[in-house]
């Protein structure tokens, strides 16, 4: 067998106001989507998403860069697989869709499950899922559509779910008590029915972290996700340190080099790295060197189905990750793009018995979702 052809879809699909979501200062506007289909001179095809943060024509670009390199080549080799550099996002997220839909491939010509071929028999068929939204809510106008947004998510099945911090502080006044104080509310209204997490989105600095790492850690919050920058690595491991619950990130990480250091100085107790991001074959190498510093690891994975079913394949398959985050705010485009939509239930997503990620294309989608140029948010202007 041999590979005959690489495209990659870049697809959109603009968000209607009332499924606009925020954040800090933006608002995000649309939706977007780059899909990498791998052919072979015996019919069979291969399907992976790159996270579309590496923005689709730009993943396109270096897919088609990629390409000669690997046409005309046996997709079963496992040297044939580019490697992420940790250097340039469009590139490391046009190798996550390549490498994802190589292990597609892979899957179907065996006909196994890519969890399967991951993690043998003692994969599991079904995998525990999070609702990931907490993205709507005013401080200036309604901040309790935050708990009718979480309380929505447990009416819908989920066991988990995570929150963001909300619009710019400073624009309302909102401070640190105000923010607790709405935490607090969420989880008298929640009544342990849901677990909630928060993601901090690198907004805080090490001393309001801690101030509200600790009051989180009182109400029995989940885990709270990248409070503070990035580079702050001395400070995430003081405060990973400090509070009994756990501190995650790394979502935007994309090689085992990259998450040396956060391993090395107990930065978290989760990793997130996402197989959009780095591929399936880099994420199965960050988990074993997760293992050995006893550090779980729970996919990031925002986007879209496609990349659901890539990362949810590998948390079937790895002992040390416990859950997969499922978007609540794309819209149609995340699941409109698969022929047929996995099943979810009692707070599960149940990988279908099929091979490969079990899932294929919905025709026309290229027709149905056009790409729309331009950046998915736009900075939002108040008083």
């Amino acid at each position: 067998m041999k590979i005959t052809n690489i495209e990659t879809l870049c697809l959109s699909r603009p968000h209607e106001r009332e499924r606009q979501w925020f954040t800090l200062k933006y608002r995000t506007v649309k939706a977007d989507c780059a899909i990498v289909v791998i052919s072979t001179d015996e019919g069979l095809q291969g399907i992976g998403e790159s996270c579309a943060y590496g923005v689709p024509t730009l993943i396109k670009e270096w897919v088609e860069f990629l390409a000669p390199s690997l046409v005309g080549r046996d997709p079963r080799q496992p040297e044939l697989v580019p490697h992420p550099t940790g250097l340039k996002r469009a590139y490391d997220t046009a190798v996550g869709g390549i490498d994802s839909a190589l292990w597609d491939l892979k899957g179907k010509i065996e006909g196994k499950r890519v969890s399967e071929l991951l993690g043998g028999s003692t994969a599991l068929t079904e995998v525990p899922v999070y609702a990931s939204g907490g993205c709507r809510y005013d401080w200036r106008t309604h901040p309790e559509q935050l708990i009718e947004e979480v309380l929505g998510y447990s009416e819908a099945g989920y066991k988990a779910a995570k929150v963001r911090m909300g619009l710019e502080w400073s624009w309302d006044g909102v401070t640190i008590d105000r923010y607790l104080g709405l935490m607090a509310e969420l989880m008298q209204a929640v009544d342990g029915r849901i677990q909630v997490m928060v993601d901090g989105n690198k907004r805080l600095n090490f001393d309001e972290a801690l101030v509200i790492t600790k009051g989180l850690d009182k109400l029995g919050l989940g885990w709270f996700e990248e409070p503070m920058p990035q580079e702050d690595i001395d400070g995430y491991a003081r405060l990973n340190a400090a509070v009994d619950m756990p501190i995650t990130g790394g979502e935007s990480l994309t090689t085992v080099g990259q998450f040396r250091p956060y391993f090395e100085k107990k930065a978290y107790a989760i990793v997130q790295p996402d197989a959009g991001v780095c591929g399936i074959s880099e994420l199965v190498r960050i988990a074993e060197m997760a293992a050995h510093y006893k550090v779980d690891l729970n996919p990031h994975n925002w986007h879209n189905g496609l990349m659901t079913m890539a990362n949810a394949h590998f948390v079937a398959a790895t002992a040390n990750s416990t859950m997969l985050e499922i978007c609540q705010h794309q819209g149609p485009l995340q699941w409109e793009i698969l022929a047929e939509k996995p099943v979810m239930q009692d707070g599960k997503l149940v990988l279908p018995d099929k091979p490969g990620l079990g899932v294929e294309l919905a025709g026309g989608i290229a027709e149905k979702f056009p790409y729309i140029e331009g950046h998915y948010a736009i900075e939002i202007q108040r008083a």
